[in-house]
C-alpha cells in the first residue's frame, strides 16, 4: 500500500461504513473508491525501463480524484502556478466568514443550495463595500475556499477568501490600498449577516428548503421566524485572519486545502482497525491530539 496512513483508514472502516446505510454523496462515494485504489495496483500501473541497463520498474497508476490526499501535490502546485498569471502589485488579505453552529443541521440538509448562497454572500458583501470609494473604490480579485470542518473534524462551515488590496475601477485603472484591510470587520459582519439571512428568508418562502428530522420544527412559520430572528440577534464572526505579503504566499496558503479532504497524513499520529489518533490546533498552535472510533 502506497498511500499512507488516510488510505489505511480506508481499508480499515469504510467497508463497514459503506454497509451501514448512512447517506454518502455520489461525489463522497467517488473520492473514498478513489482513495481506495489509490496506488494500489487496482488502478493499473505504468512500466519504466532504463534505455543503457535494461532496468524496470513497475509504478502503481494514482486516481487523479482532487479529493485524494495521496496524489494531489503535483496538481496542487499547477493550480497555485496558474493563479499566479493574476496577480496585482498589491498586499493580499485572508478573510474568514463563518456562519453560526445554529445553522448546521439546515446547512446540512440542502448543501448544494446553501453552500451556493454563501459563497455568493461572502463575494457580494466584499465586492459591494469594495466599490465604495470610502473603502477601495475598486473591484478587488478574490479566490474563495470552502471549508466545512474544523481542526478536530467537526462540522464547521466557513470561507477563506483571498483578497487583492488592490482592483480596477470604474475608469478602467488600478486602485491600492494601504496596508492594512480596507473594510471594518464590524461592517463586513453586518452586511454579510443580513445579505445570507435575507437569501435564506428568500429560499424558505419560495418553498425550496428541505428539512431533516431535526430541523422539522422549521416548517411552521412561527418557528421559522423565531429561528431567523435569533439568528439575527447573535453575533456573527467574520474576521481578518491575516495579511500575506505577496500573491504567491497567498496562494500557497489557498492551495493546501484545494486538493485534499478534510486530514492529511501528515496529522494522523497512528491508525489501527479500532482507532485513529491525529493532531490537532487550536488557536494557531498545535496543542495536542483527538482519538476517534474507526467505526
Amino acid at each position: 500500500m502506497n498511500g499512507g496512513k488516510i488510505q489505511q483508514v480506508w481499508l480499515n472502516s469504510h467497508e463497514a461504513f459503506d454497509a451501514s446505510g448512512r447517506f454518502q454523496s455520489e461525489v463522497q462515494r467517488k473520492a473514498s473508491r478513489a482513495i481506495l485504489y489509490c496506488k494500489s495496483g487496482k488502478l493499473g500501473a505504468n512500466v519504466s525501463e532504463c534505455p543503457d541497463c535494461g532496468h524496470v520498474e513497475f509504478h502503481n497508476n494514482s486516481c487523479r480524484n482532487r479529493n485524494c490526499p495521496c496524489c494531489q501535490a503535483v496538481q496542487k502546485e499547477l493550480w497555485v502556478d496558474k493563479r499566479g498569471a493574476e496577480v496585482i502589485d498589491a498586499p493580499y488579505f485572508h478573510v474568514v466568514f463563518t456562519v453560526p453552529h445554529e445553522l448546521n443541521g439546515l446547512i446540512y440538509c440542502n448543501q448544494a443550495l446553501l453552500y451556493g448562497l454563501l459563497h455568493k454572500c461572502c463575494a457580494q458583501t466584499i465586492l459591494e463595500l469594495s466599490a465604495d470609494k470610502k473603502r477601495l473604490g475598486a473591484t478587488p480579485g478574490i479566490v474563495q475556499v470552502l471549508h466545512t470542518w474544523n481542526q478536530e473534524l467537526l462540522y464547521h462551515v466557513h470561507m477563506h477568501c483571498i483578497v487583492s488590496g488592490g482592483g480596477l475601477t470604474p475608469d478602467r485603472k488600478i486602485r491600492k490600498a494601504g496596508g492594512r484591510f480596507f473594510i471594518p470587520v464590524r461592517v463586513l459582519r453586518d452586511k454579510f449577516k443580513g445579505k445570507y439571512l435575507a437569501g435564506l428568508d428568500s429560499l424558505y418562502k419560495g418553498g425550496k428548503l428541505a428539512f431533516s428530522s431535526a430541523c422539522e420544527g422549521l416548517r411552521d412559520t412561527r418557528g421559522w421566524a423565531g429561528f431567523r430572528d435569533g439568528l439575527y440577534k447573535k453575533e456573527w464572526c467574520p474576521y481578518i485572519k491575516e495579511t500575506f505579503n505577496g500573491f504567491g504566499n497567498a496562494m500557497e496558503y489557498l492551495g493546501r486545502y484545494t486538493h485534499k479532504i478534510a486530514i492529511s497524513n501528515s496529522r494522523i499520529l497512528s491508525v489501527d482497525e479500532r482507532r485513529v489518533t491525529f493532531s490537532v490546533r487550536r488557536h494557531f498552535k498545535w496543542s495536542g491530539d483527538c482519538t476517534v472510533a474507526a467505526n
